[in-house]
């Protein structure tokens, strides 16, 4: 099964890289971020979660700086654990003030390395997506253990309208959570 997933996964992410560079990306990055203005707009979120997009992701910063000022919110950035001998891999959030961060997480991603957060909202890229709400990602199992320490958030999936997978395609599996929904340039891709 593992190894199906890393197929998919690389499938994805080779496309989405070739495409991140079009035209048409750049049009994609607009219509989601005007979705995802409209439904931050809804959920009202004190602490909203995002990620510092690597490998073609949608570029979150340009809509949580816009929304930082509107809605008066706070920022925050994961920041990843690897797994040791003497703790298992996690991540939590930490509190971000919209710039470039000058340090990284143990993955590598960048991240402030500031005080802790505890968002409300929680922005989660997806490499890809079926229409249950799943989410195919890097494989790390981060944002699905986070998720699943913190029930109470609103996971917000963010994906391409290409990503979408099929079913038959991608299991889920017993770790894997389901996010509240999926937003794509498309609009609302995901919500049962």
């Amino acid at each position: 099964m593992s190894d199906t997933r890393s197929k998919l996964r690389q499938q994805l992410l080779q496309a989405r890289q070739a495409w991140s560079t079009s035209n048409a990306a750049v049009t994609a990055q607009d219509q989601l971020t005007q979705h995802l203005t409209d439904l931050l707009e809804q959920l009202e979120p004190t602490c909203l979660g995002l990620y510092w997009p690597i490998r073609g992701e949608f570029n979150p910063r340009p809509l949580a700086l816009m929304l930082k000022g509107e809605m008066n919110l706070s920022l925050a950035l994961p920041w990843a654990y690897k797994a040791t001998a003497a703790r298992d891999a996690r991540m939590d959030y930490r509190r971000w003030d919209g710039q470039t961060p000058e340090t990284q997480d143990e993955c590598g991603i960048a991240c402030p390395d500031s005080a802790p957060a505890d968002p409300d909202v929680v922005l989660v890229p997806c490499v890809g997506y079926t229409a249950s709400g799943h989410r195919l990602g890097y494989g790390g199992g981060y944002f699905d253990r986070y998720m699943a320490a913190h029930p109470h958030i609103t996971a917000v999936g963010v994906a391409w309208d290409d990503a979408r997978v099929d079913a038959a395609d991608f299991q889920a599996q017993k770790h894997d959570q389901p996010l509240m929904l999926i937003v794509t340039p498309s609009g609302l891709a995901s919500g049962d």
